[in-house]
């Protein structure tokens, strides 16, 4: 009983790490994309 509450928890981290992961590599991508696709400003008439 005790093994599988260990294991619980530890499937459970796991798995916790890998959507953390995920979240953190879709919004590097979706920052990537956004510095890319930014317009370029205007020069500066001086």
């Amino acid at each position: 009983m005790f093994n599988k509450k260990i294991l619980f928890g530890a499937v459970v981290a796991v798995v916790g790490y890998l959507g953390y992961r995920r979240y953190q590599s879709g919004r590097a991508e979706q920052d990537l994309w956004a510095e890319a696709t930014d317009p370029i400003p205007p020069a500066d008439p001086r």
